[in-house]
Protein backbone atom coordinates (compact mmCIF):
# COMPACT_ATOMS: atom_id res chain seq x y z
CA UNK A 1 0.00 0.00 0.00
CA UNK A 2 2.77 2.71 0.74
CA UNK A 3 4.17 1.74 -2.96
CA UNK A 4 0.64 2.83 -4.50
CA UNK A 5 1.23 6.25 -5.98
CA UNK A 6 -0.46 9.50 -5.06
CA UNK A 7 -2.67 10.94 -7.97
CA UNK A 8 -3.74 14.48 -7.67
CA UNK A 9 -6.29 15.22 -10.39
CA UNK A 10 -6.92 19.52 -10.78
CA UNK A 11 -9.43 21.16 -12.45
CA UNK A 12 -9.41 24.22 -14.04
CA UNK A 13 -12.42 26.28 -13.85
CA UNK A 14 -13.43 28.53 -16.73
CA UNK A 15 -16.62 31.14 -16.47
CA UNK A 16 -19.49 30.83 -18.68
CA UNK A 17 -19.34 32.93 -21.93
CA UNK A 18 -20.93 36.74 -21.59
CA UNK A 19 -24.48 36.86 -23.05
CA UNK A 20 -25.13 40.35 -22.89
CA UNK A 21 -28.04 42.30 -21.60
CA UNK A 22 -30.35 42.92 -24.34
CA UNK A 23 -32.50 41.00 -22.81
CA UNK A 24 -33.01 43.16 -20.02
CA UNK A 25 -33.52 45.79 -22.91
CA UNK A 26 -36.14 43.73 -24.53
CA UNK A 27 -38.27 42.90 -20.89
CA UNK A 28 -38.10 46.79 -20.37
CA UNK A 29 -40.05 47.41 -23.91
CA UNK A 30 -42.56 44.82 -22.86
CA UNK A 31 -42.86 46.98 -19.13
CA UNK A 32 -43.17 49.69 -20.88
CA UNK A 33 -46.03 48.78 -23.40
CA UNK A 34 -48.00 46.48 -21.18
CA UNK A 35 -47.61 50.23 -18.49
CA UNK A 36 -48.99 51.85 -21.99
CA UNK A 37 -51.30 49.47 -22.55
CA UNK A 38 -53.51 49.39 -19.05
CA UNK A 39 -53.08 52.94 -18.95
CA UNK A 40 -54.98 53.46 -22.60
CA UNK A 41 -58.03 50.95 -20.95
CA UNK A 42 -57.84 52.73 -17.78
CA UNK A 43 -58.10 56.33 -20.06
CA UNK A 44 -60.97 54.62 -21.88
CA UNK A 45 -63.13 53.52 -18.75
CA UNK A 46 -62.87 56.83 -16.92
CA UNK A 47 -63.26 59.53 -20.12
CA UNK A 48 -67.00 60.36 -20.84
CA UNK A 49 -68.70 59.66 -24.31
CA UNK A 50 -68.11 63.57 -25.07
CA UNK A 51 -64.12 62.86 -24.33
CA UNK A 52 -63.67 59.26 -26.26
CA UNK A 53 -65.38 61.09 -29.08
CA UNK A 54 -62.92 64.45 -29.24
CA UNK A 55 -60.27 61.59 -29.24
CA UNK A 56 -61.54 59.67 -32.08
CA UNK A 57 -62.09 62.85 -33.86
CA UNK A 58 -58.32 63.61 -33.12
CA UNK A 59 -57.11 60.68 -34.32
CA UNK A 60 -58.99 60.49 -37.48
CA UNK A 61 -57.48 63.82 -38.47
CA UNK A 62 -54.54 65.12 -36.45
CA UNK A 63 -53.99 68.02 -38.47
CA UNK A 64 -57.72 69.27 -38.52
CA UNK A 65 -58.55 68.92 -35.30
CA UNK A 66 -54.90 70.64 -33.73
CA UNK A 67 -55.92 73.54 -35.80
CA UNK A 68 -59.90 74.21 -34.95
CA UNK A 69 -60.02 71.90 -32.06
CA UNK A 70 -59.35 71.92 -28.08
CA UNK A 71 -56.11 70.96 -26.82
CA UNK A 72 -56.87 69.09 -24.19
CA UNK A 73 -59.66 66.68 -25.19
CA UNK A 74 -59.39 64.72 -21.74
CA UNK A 75 -59.36 66.12 -18.62
CA UNK A 76 -59.33 64.03 -15.73
CA UNK A 77 -58.59 66.32 -12.72
CA UNK A 78 -55.11 64.83 -12.36
CA UNK A 79 -53.21 68.18 -13.92
CA UNK A 80 -53.87 71.75 -15.11
CA UNK A 81 -55.59 72.22 -17.99
CA UNK A 82 -56.51 75.05 -20.16
CA UNK A 83 -59.90 74.44 -22.17
CA UNK A 84 -62.33 76.57 -23.35
CA UNK A 85 -65.71 75.70 -23.65
CA UNK A 86 -68.40 76.58 -25.93
CA UNK A 87 -71.60 78.52 -24.51
CA UNK A 88 -73.57 75.17 -24.72
CA UNK A 89 -71.30 73.68 -22.45
CA UNK A 90 -71.30 77.05 -19.94
CA UNK A 91 -75.01 76.60 -20.30
CA UNK A 92 -75.23 73.19 -19.40
CA UNK A 93 -72.61 73.31 -16.27
CA UNK A 94 -74.50 76.68 -14.76
CA UNK A 95 -76.72 76.06 -11.57
CA UNK A 96 -79.18 78.76 -11.22
CA UNK A 97 -80.69 79.89 -8.24
CA UNK A 98 -84.08 82.17 -8.19
CA UNK A 99 -83.69 85.42 -5.71
CA UNK A 100 -85.54 83.57 -2.99
CA UNK A 101 -83.18 80.91 -2.85
CA UNK A 102 -80.50 83.52 -2.31
CA UNK A 103 -82.12 85.14 0.29
CA UNK A 104 -82.78 81.85 2.08
CA UNK A 105 -78.90 81.34 2.31
CA UNK A 106 -78.34 84.60 3.37
CA UNK A 107 -80.58 84.41 6.10
CA UNK A 108 -79.15 80.59 7.21
CA UNK A 109 -75.45 82.41 7.00
CA UNK A 110 -76.19 85.42 8.87
CA UNK A 111 -78.20 83.29 11.47
CA UNK A 112 -74.73 81.36 11.97
CA UNK A 113 -73.04 84.92 12.23
CA UNK A 114 -75.41 85.43 14.93
CA UNK A 115 -74.83 82.49 16.71
CA UNK A 116 -71.19 82.60 16.67
CA UNK A 117 -71.24 85.72 18.10
CA UNK A 118 -73.84 84.66 20.52
CA UNK A 119 -71.04 81.76 21.63
CA UNK A 120 -68.31 84.54 22.06
CA UNK A 121 -70.76 87.21 24.16
CA UNK A 122 -70.70 83.99 26.44
CA UNK A 123 -67.33 83.24 26.62
CA UNK A 124 -66.44 86.83 26.58
CA UNK A 125 -68.62 87.01 29.93
CA UNK A 126 -67.15 83.91 31.45
CA UNK A 127 -63.75 85.43 30.98
CA UNK A 128 -64.28 89.16 31.62
CA UNK A 129 -64.36 89.79 35.41
CA UNK A 130 -66.77 92.69 35.22
CA UNK A 131 -69.29 90.82 33.14
CA UNK A 132 -69.34 88.14 35.04
CA UNK A 133 -69.81 89.82 38.15
CA UNK A 134 -73.14 91.10 36.70
CA UNK A 135 -74.03 88.07 34.70
CA UNK A 136 -77.14 87.70 36.30
CA UNK A 137 -78.44 90.71 34.89
CA UNK A 138 -77.63 90.15 31.35
CA UNK A 139 -79.75 88.49 29.41
CA UNK A 140 -79.09 86.98 25.78
CA UNK A 141 -81.03 85.79 23.13
CA UNK A 142 -82.23 86.10 19.38
CA UNK A 143 -84.92 87.55 18.03
CA UNK A 144 -86.23 88.20 14.44
CA UNK A 145 -84.14 91.29 14.75
CA UNK A 146 -80.68 90.23 15.40
CA UNK A 147 -79.07 89.25 18.67
CA UNK A 148 -80.86 90.54 21.82
CA UNK A 149 -78.55 91.83 24.66
CA UNK A 150 -80.74 92.91 27.89
CA UNK A 151 -79.49 94.99 30.77
CA UNK A 152 -81.82 94.67 33.66
CA UNK A 153 -82.52 95.57 36.88
CA UNK A 154 -82.35 94.42 40.19
CA UNK A 155 -83.46 95.12 43.38
CA UNK A 156 -80.63 96.06 45.01
CA UNK A 157 -78.54 97.09 42.02
CA UNK A 158 -80.63 99.47 39.30
CA UNK A 159 -78.67 100.84 36.45
CA UNK A 160 -80.12 104.03 36.85
CA UNK A 161 -81.25 105.98 40.35
CA UNK A 162 -85.16 106.05 40.49
CA UNK A 163 -86.50 108.79 38.00
CA UNK A 164 -82.81 109.69 36.66
CA UNK A 165 -81.01 108.88 33.81
CA UNK A 166 -77.80 108.94 34.65
CA UNK A 167 -75.73 105.74 34.85
CA UNK A 168 -74.33 104.00 37.48
CA UNK A 169 -71.04 103.78 37.89
CA UNK A 170 -71.10 99.75 37.27
CA UNK A 171 -73.82 100.21 34.90
CA UNK A 172 -71.20 102.43 32.57
CA UNK A 173 -68.77 99.84 33.31
CA UNK A 174 -70.67 96.51 31.56
CA UNK A 175 -71.91 99.16 28.71
CA UNK A 176 -67.84 99.24 28.20
CA UNK A 177 -66.96 96.07 28.06
CA UNK A 178 -69.80 94.89 25.82
CA UNK A 179 -68.74 97.68 23.64
CA UNK A 180 -65.51 95.88 23.00
CA UNK A 181 -66.83 92.46 21.29
CA UNK A 182 -69.63 94.74 19.74
CA UNK A 183 -67.39 97.19 17.81
CA UNK A 184 -65.64 94.67 15.87
CA UNK A 185 -69.05 93.37 14.16
CA UNK A 186 -70.10 95.33 10.79
CA UNK A 187 -73.93 95.63 11.90
CA UNK A 188 -76.11 98.25 12.99
CA UNK A 189 -77.34 98.47 16.24
CA UNK A 190 -80.69 99.13 18.09
CA UNK A 191 -80.75 101.02 21.97
CA UNK A 192 -84.19 100.88 23.61
CA UNK A 193 -84.85 102.18 27.00
CA UNK A 194 -87.52 100.76 28.70
CA UNK A 195 -89.08 101.74 32.17
CA UNK A 196 -91.83 100.23 34.58
CA UNK A 197 -95.12 100.83 35.48
CA UNK A 198 -94.62 103.48 37.99
CA UNK A 199 -95.30 106.48 36.45
CA UNK A 200 -93.03 110.13 36.93
CA UNK A 201 -94.55 112.74 38.56
CA UNK A 202 -90.99 114.77 39.79
CA UNK A 203 -91.60 117.40 36.33
CA UNK A 204 -94.67 118.33 34.74
CA UNK A 205 -94.72 117.26 31.04
CA UNK A 206 -91.95 114.98 31.77
CA UNK A 207 -92.86 111.12 31.12
CA UNK A 208 -91.78 107.60 31.11
CA UNK A 209 -91.43 107.69 27.35
CA UNK A 210 -89.19 110.89 27.76
CA UNK A 211 -86.97 108.79 30.63
CA UNK A 212 -86.92 105.46 28.57
CA UNK A 213 -85.23 107.94 25.76
CA UNK A 214 -82.91 109.86 27.81
CA UNK A 215 -81.69 106.41 29.54
CA UNK A 216 -81.50 105.02 26.18
CA UNK A 217 -79.77 108.15 24.72
CA UNK A 218 -77.30 107.54 27.84
CA UNK A 219 -76.74 104.10 27.52
CA UNK A 220 -75.52 104.78 23.35
CA UNK A 221 -72.89 107.93 24.97
CA UNK A 222 -71.33 104.72 27.05
CA UNK A 223 -71.73 102.37 24.43
CA UNK A 224 -69.71 105.12 21.46
CA UNK A 225 -67.17 105.67 24.58
CA UNK A 226 -66.30 102.38 24.87
CA UNK A 227 -65.28 102.14 21.08
CA UNK A 228 -68.53 101.76 19.67
CA UNK A 229 -68.83 103.46 16.26
CA UNK A 230 -71.20 106.63 16.27
CA UNK A 231 -72.14 104.98 12.21
CA UNK A 232 -72.95 102.04 13.73
CA UNK A 233 -76.28 103.10 16.17
CA UNK A 234 -79.28 102.59 13.54
CA UNK A 235 -81.94 103.68 16.07
CA UNK A 236 -82.15 104.76 19.86
CA UNK A 237 -85.78 104.86 21.26
CA UNK A 238 -87.73 104.79 24.32
CA UNK A 239 -90.80 102.37 24.83
CA UNK A 240 -91.32 103.71 28.56
CA UNK A 241 -93.34 100.48 30.03
CA UNK A 242 -95.36 99.71 26.70
CA UNK A 243 -93.29 96.53 26.81
CA UNK A 244 -92.74 94.27 30.16
CA UNK A 245 -90.88 90.75 31.15
CA UNK A 246 -92.66 90.39 33.60
CA UNK A 247 -96.04 91.25 32.87
CA UNK A 248 -97.84 89.84 35.84
CA UNK A 249 -95.98 92.25 37.91
CA UNK A 250 -95.79 95.70 36.09
CA UNK A 251 -93.88 97.45 38.56
CA UNK A 252 -90.76 94.60 38.95
CA UNK A 253 -87.36 95.40 38.45
CA UNK A 254 -86.42 93.42 35.74
CA UNK A 255 -88.95 95.39 33.39
CA UNK A 256 -86.50 98.46 34.06
CA UNK A 257 -83.94 97.48 31.20
CA UNK A 258 -81.96 98.58 28.34
CA UNK A 259 -82.07 96.61 24.91
CA UNK A 260 -78.90 96.21 22.76
CA UNK A 261 -79.94 94.72 19.36
CA UNK A 262 -77.37 93.91 17.17
CA UNK A 263 -79.47 93.87 13.85
CA UNK A 264 -79.51 91.74 10.98
CA UNK A 265 -79.56 93.16 7.47
CA UNK A 266 -83.52 92.61 6.92
CA UNK A 267 -84.34 94.70 10.13
CA UNK A 268 -81.28 97.54 9.18
CA UNK A 269 -83.30 97.79 5.67
CA UNK A 270 -86.62 98.22 7.29
CA UNK A 271 -85.35 100.72 10.00
CA UNK A 272 -83.45 102.84 6.81
CA UNK A 273 -86.75 102.28 4.46
CA UNK A 274 -88.62 103.51 6.77
CA UNK A 275 -86.77 106.42 8.02
CA UNK A 276 -85.97 107.46 3.71
CA UNK A 277 -88.63 109.73 2.27
CA UNK A 278 -91.11 107.78 -0.18
CA UNK A 279 -90.96 108.31 -3.72
CA UNK A 280 -94.22 110.11 -3.01
CA UNK A 281 -96.22 111.03 -0.34
CA UNK A 282 -99.64 109.83 0.72
CA UNK A 283 -100.60 113.60 1.78
CA UNK A 284 -98.74 116.47 0.71
CA UNK A 285 -100.30 119.71 2.64
CA UNK A 286 -97.86 121.91 0.87
CA UNK A 287 -99.55 121.23 -2.71
CA UNK A 288 -102.21 123.80 -3.63
CA UNK A 289 -105.77 122.09 -4.49
CA UNK A 290 -107.47 121.98 -7.39
CA UNK A 291 -109.34 125.70 -7.14
CA UNK A 292 -105.84 127.34 -6.02
CA UNK A 293 -104.23 126.19 -9.02
CA UNK A 294 -106.96 127.24 -11.29
CA UNK A 295 -107.06 130.32 -9.66
CA UNK A 296 -103.51 131.66 -10.31
CA UNK A 297 -103.76 130.19 -13.43
CA UNK A 298 -107.10 132.69 -14.09
CA UNK A 299 -104.78 135.49 -12.25
CA UNK A 300 -102.41 134.85 -14.64
CA UNK A 301 -104.43 135.34 -17.95
CA UNK A 302 -105.94 138.26 -16.36
CA UNK A 303 -103.03 140.25 -15.87
CA UNK A 304 -104.19 141.33 -12.10
CA UNK A 305 -100.53 139.55 -10.73
CA UNK A 306 -98.82 142.73 -12.01
CA UNK A 307 -100.83 145.08 -10.41
CA UNK A 308 -99.58 147.36 -7.45
CA UNK A 309 -100.71 146.75 -4.09
CA UNK A 310 -102.48 149.17 -2.21
CA UNK A 311 -100.30 150.95 0.37
CA UNK A 312 -101.79 151.39 3.74
CA UNK A 313 -101.49 154.40 6.09
CA UNK A 314 -100.80 153.63 9.24
CA UNK A 315 -104.18 155.11 10.83
CA UNK A 316 -106.37 152.62 8.72
CA UNK A 317 -104.16 149.55 10.74
CA UNK A 318 -106.99 147.73 12.43
CA UNK A 319 -105.68 144.70 15.40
Amino acid sequence: MSDQPIIIKRVKKRSAAHHGGSWKVAFADFATAMMAFFLVLWLTTAATPEQKEAVQGYFRDPVGYSEGGNRNPIDLGGSASVVEASNADQAGNLITLDEQHIETLADQLELRQMEELFQDLKEEIARNETLREFRDQLLIDITDEGLRIQIVDRSQRPMFDSGSAQLKDYSQDILYQLAKPLSTVSNKLSITGHTDATPYVSRPGYTNWELSADRANAARRALVTGGVRGQQIARVVGLSDSLMIDEGNPYAPVNRRISIIVLNKKAAGEIQGRALPGSEPLIDLTRPSEEEQEAAREQLKSGEWAKPEETVRPEELTW
